[in-house]
Formats: C-alpha cells, sequence, structure tokens
C-alpha cells in the first residue's frame, strides 16, 4: 500500500479520535451512568461502549473490547442491564456528546453540514467482517441533529480502527494484559495507571511482563527493549493500513480536503483540556507524531 494511504489513515485517526473522545472526558458524558442510576464510572463506560451490541454477556463484551480484564467487564455486565436498556443508554450518550462538542465549538452545526456527507461515505462503504463494534456502531447512523451524527460517525470509523488494532493484536499473538503492558513500556499509554484502568491484576501484570520479558519485548526493568519498540511501531504501522480501507470511497485530494476540515475541529477539542497526556487511549499530544 502507498505509504501515503497509511498515512492518511492514521490522520484520519488523530483527527476523529478526539471528537469521539469527549465521551470519556467531559464532565456530562462522564455522569452519564450515575444519572442513569448505574453505579460508578466504569459500569457506565461499559453499558456505554457495549449497548450498540446490545445487552450482551461480559463475555462476549470482554473480548470485542479486547484490552481490559474480564473480571472488571463481568462486576459492570449484565448488572448494567437490570438497570438500563441499551436503548436508553444509547439516547442519552450521543446527545451528551453532541452537547460536550458545541460546547467546545459552537458553530459545529455549519461545519458538520460539509463533514456529514464524506464522513457518511466512509461508513457506508467500509467492510463489517470481523469488525463487531464497526458494524453494531454503524446500524446507529441516521440521527437527526447533525451534530450528534457528527459523533456517531466518528465514533464509528474510531471502533473500525479498534477493531483492527485488536486483529494485529491477535496476529502478533499478544494477549490482552500483554499488549497493555508493552504499550505502557513504550510510553503509549501511562504506565502508572494502566494496569488499574484496565482492572489487572499486579500479579497478571506482573506474569504479562514475564512472558514479553521471554521474548526479548521488555528487559529485566520492565522497560522495552529495542525489539519491543520495534513491535510496537509495526503493531500501529499494522493498524494504519487496515484503517485506510476506510478512504478507499474517496480519491486522495477529497480525503486530504476531509482531513483539511476535521483537523481544525479535532484541535478545538484538544485545546479544551478535556484530555489529559498522556492519555489511556493513546492518543499523542498535537505536537507529538
Amino acid at each position: 500500500m502507498e505509504p501515503r494511504t497509511t498515512q492518511r489513515a492514521r490522520s484520519l485517526w488523530l483527527a476523529t479520535e478526539p471528537l469521539h473522545a469527549v465521551c470519556y472526558f467531559d464532565d456530562d458524558c462522564r455522569a452519564l451512568g450515575k444519572d442513569l442510576g448505574l453505579k460508578g464510572f466504569w459500569m457506565g463506560y461499559f453499558a456505554t461502549r457495549i449497548a450498540p451490541l446490545g445487552a450482551v454477556a461480559p463475555a462476549l463484551a470482554t473480548s470485542v473490547l479486547g484490552v481490559f480484564a474480564p473480571c472488571m467487564v463481568a462486576r459492570a455486565l449484565p448488572a448494567a442491564w437490570n438497570i438500563v436498556s441499551p436503548d436508553r443508554v444509547l439516547g442519552e450518550r450521543g446527545t451528551r456528546a453532541a452537547r460536550a462538542l458545541r460546547a467546545i465549538h459552537p458553530g459545529l452545526d455549519r461545519s458538520a453540514t460539509a463533514l456529514l456527507p464524506r464522513l457518511q461515505a466512509l461508513v457506508d462503504d467500509a467492510p463489517d467482517t470481523a469488525r463487531p463494534l464497526f458494524a453494531a456502531n454503524r446500524a446507529l447512523r441516521d440521527q437527526a441533529d447533525p451534530v450528534e451524527r457528527l459523533w456517531q460517525l466518528a465514533t464509528t470509523l474510531r471502533e473500525f480502527r479498534g477493531d483492527a488494532h485488536l486483529a494485529v493484536l491477535a496476529d502478533r499473538e499478544l494477549d490482552a494484559c500483554e499488549a497493555l503492558v508493552l504499550a505502557a513500556a513504550t510510553g503509549r499509554v501511562p504506565r502508572d495507571t494502566m494496569r488499574v484502568d484496565r482492572g489487572w491484576t499486579e500479579e497478571e501484570w506482573a506474569a504479562a511482563t514475564d512472558r514479553l520479558r521471554a521474548r526479548n519485548l521488555v528487559d529485566a526493568h520492565g522497560a522495552a527493549t529495542a525489539l519491543g519498540r520495534s513491535a510496537r511501531t509495526r503493531i500501529e504501522e499494522d493498524t494504519d493500513r487496515l484503517a485506510a480501507r476506510l478512504l478507499r470511497p474517496l480519491p486522495p485530494a477529497e480525503s486530504d480536503h476531509l482531513l483539511e476540515l476535521l483537523t481544525p475541529l479535532a484541535r478545538r477539542v484538544l485545546a479544551a483540556d478535556l484530555l489529559p497526556f498522556p492519555n489511556p487511549i493513546g492518543l499523542p499530544r498535537p505536537d507529538t507524531p
């Protein structure tokens, strides 16, 4: 694949991930679970993220999310579905995300008019085989509110990339905890908090570190080796390559124009200081590659 195509795919992620991420970091969005009667942020997170799939069991949710400890997911699901339905969650999550984006960019409705047809073209053309979160989110793309629809399309695109990323990790024979240990060892995600944020015990984290050390991906101190850093770089490159499928329906010039429209909006979100750096979603600072 042409390098410029994979570069565009990465730029698409950098320009859409901040839009999606307001649902994790905006105060009103974070309060969604509590306002619906769910217990704690994480029960709300799992219900919100998984709701497009319906009231699924924790084993399936753990599989499609890819990096959370099974016991952490099981503490939230299926208990959340006894409190609130997936449809109720879906009705709230888009509304709150749109409200957060409008607060950051009051003129976003006008920008959305130019963005929606192009983003819709990407979502409509993409294949959904072996992409469960993408497929489930694609079915939710008919919102009347333009900013809510913009958020949903950005979310659908990021879940396409997320599904692809898990496929790459599986191909490299990295399990969920190993993938996180390697990402933390290379500085991609916060090393001090990632284990707890994803529900792994100290023993599970240490065992995953030992397995990576046996493969020469981390050293005796848990830092990434040269081989480990190279492997992590290739994981991102392979994810970009698979995610580049999204751009197929647009000519290169049109893809570049889409990125030109998205980038200022992403910068507004980042400038609002909602997202911490480093962050658990691996989004780099705007001034880093």
